[in-house]
């Protein structure tokens, strides 16, 4: 790394200047595309970090609430808050007044940031965390109530950068605000450029080109959109888009009108973008979808060539527009089979792995020989071993947090004596590359005394096109010899397929027999019991992880 690498405000200032003219940020809204060049980025967050310091009078290492929906202001924000010395706090829209006022209590923000929609639900908060003295608002247009916003600010761009040390908190990323004492994690400077170092390392093989264009639909409150979508390809040069529609048409029509090369993920969407593209195959003429078959079933698996896998399945790479090249997917546990249809049409997905620990890239799946079962291999910053009393995976290096905001006791629970952080999940670890087979938190203890991951079960369930959705879980026994032990419960959303053939007590059955099929490539003991069928939604997190416990609740279990 070289030295003027080492320092994040000097980092910023030789990207603005590098790339001066280029588009950095950019989103298509109502009235058309918004776009931000590195050099009004540099400007804006200045203008913004001038305001902070003259006017406002905001100290080293006070807080910054961010509430806001992905945008090019997002990122002002943040650098803003950078440029001034203060620690930024991204916040989780979905989450409520009560999840929000537990957090925002345990950081004690000074200043919040706001876009437009959210700005009632700041000025509640405001009410309820007296640390909030002032709100400004991210948005262009006119706002209610006087409030100041980054368009109406002074024209200032004159103060003194505050510079920080490597081990000072650049965020506070907090992972769960439903309980009295909501978990921080914080992420220092030094974990940050540890992450830039690494994933361009990993990344610029896969990048031929500087003019490489990003769409991104992952929530910036998140680590690994801020480090990557963000952080990362700002650092690499490129120009990254977001989009209010979250609609796979919608998606498409942003990536054929921008030229998209590249687009960050979550496996959910990938599953429901491959489902389009089958849907694109079988309204086509009946000439393509036999030669399609042909193509996929007997050609391109033995192909090793894009190039030629964009012609056999051009239709299929003219929904993209001609110039996609590739996903990016973290967030959750990518499928096999989506995987699979992607690298077999031509179409990439490098999988990322880690935690918001991590900061939060710990491995990655690149290269055309790569294993698509692996996460990935761990970024040359970091050190890995599996834990061999519970199978645990254990990662150390410069980009493990410095710890849990105000929570000494959970730090010392999560890093050993040695620096090792203790992950949760079950993996195994060969050649540098991460298996992951489970998660410890998740096991389920079954009467025999046999322990069974619910991920094991749900890989070869969700291999059904029969289930939309599913979640494998334990549900607890209550009194009896039995007692304090777990059956296998899971429950189940039927695709819209096989509800157009079933109803009542016949799709009921449908179900299960299929669930009794697929059951026979696991163990007995790991066969689930306890089946509910639902046409609810599985309650989910921002970046698309099924949330178990939710789930339980929703049944009553």
């Amino acid at each position: 790394m070289r030295k003027r690498d080492t320092n994040v405000l000097s980092l910023l200032e030789d990207k603005t200047n590098s790339y001066a003219r280029k588009t950095a940020l950019g989103m298509k809204t109502s009235f058309g595309w918004r776009e931000l060049t590195y050099d009004g980025l540099g400007l804006m967050a200045r203008r913004l970090a001038s305001y902070l310091i003259n006017d406002l009078g905001v100290q080293k290492e006070e807080k910054m609430a961010i509430l806001s929906e992905s945008k090019p202001e997002f990122g002002v924000c943040v650098l803003g808050s950078v440029i001034s010395g203060m620690i930024t706090v991204p916040l989780d829209i979905k989450l409520t007044i009560y999840e929000l006022t537990s957090i925002l209590t345990d950081c004690q923000p000074s200043v919040m940031l706001v876009s437009q929609t959210y700005i009632d639900k700041a000025l509640e908060l405001q009410k309820n965390v007296p640390s909030i003295k002032h709100i400004i608002v991210m948005d262009e247009q006119p706002v209610s109530g006087g409030l100041p916003s980054l368009y109406t600010i002074p024209c200032n761009y004159s103060c003194k950068w505050r510079h920080r040390s490597r081990n000072s908190r650049m965020f506070i990323i907090y992972t769960s605000g439903t309980t009295g004492n909501p978990k921080g994690v914080e992420t220092t400077f030094g974990n940050i450029l540890a992450q830039l170092k690494d994933l361009k390392t990993v990344m610029e093989p896969i990048f031929p080109k500087k003019d490489t264009k990003i769409l991104s639909i992952l929530p910036m409150n998140h680590l690994f959109e801020m480090t990557v979508g963000f952080a990362t390809f700002l650092n690499m040069g490129f120009s990254v888009y977001y989009t209010q529609s979250l609609k796979p048409k919608d998606i498409l029509n942003i990536i054929k009108d921008r030229k998209i090369n590249f687009m960050i993920s979550v496996p959910a969407f990938l599953r429901l973008m491959k489902t389009t593209l089958e849907a694109e195959m079988r309204n086509a003429p009946k000439f393509y979808q036999t030669l399609f078959k042909f193509n996929f079933h007997y050609v391109a698996k033995f192909l090793p060539f894009r190039w030629i896998k964009k012609i056999l399945f051009r239709r299929l790479h003219n929904c993209f527009g001609g110039h996609f090249r590739s996903f990016m997917s973290g967030g959750a546990p990518y499928d096999f089979e989506t995987a699979k249809f992607f690298r077999r049409i031509g179409i990439e997905v490098y999988e990322g792995y880690g935690l918001t620990e991590t900061s939060p890239v710990a491995s990655f799946n690149s290269g055309w020989n790569r294993d698509l079962r692996s996460v990935g291999k761990l970024l040359p910053g970091f050190e890995g071993k599996i834990d061999p009393e519970t199978g645990e995976l254990l990662l150390r290096g410069p980009s493990i947090m410095k710890g849990y905001h105000n929570q000494p006791e959970l730090t010392a629970e999560a890093i050993d004596s040695e620096g090792w952080f203790h992950t949760g999940d079950k993996a195994r670890l060969e050649n540098r590359n991460i298996y992951i087979t489970g998660r410890i938190k998740n096991m389920i203890v079954l009467s025999g005394g046999k322990k069974v991951f619910p991920e094991e079960v749900e890989a070869v369930l969700e291999k059904s096109d029969k289930f939309a959705e599913l979640c494998v879980f334990g549900a607890s026994r209550e009194g009896g010899a039995k007692d304090g032990t777990e059956d296998i419960a899971l429950v189940i959303v039927p695709s819209e397929q096989i509800k157009a053939e079933y109803q009542g007590a016949e799709l009921d059955k449908a179900i299960k027999d299929e669930v009794k099929r697929l059951s026979k490539q696991l163990a007995p003991y790991k066969r689930p019991i306890n089946i509910t069928i639902t046409d609810q939604a599985l309650p989910r997190t921002a970046t698309r992880k099924i949330q178990r416990r939710k789930v339980k609740e929703m049944v009553g279990m």
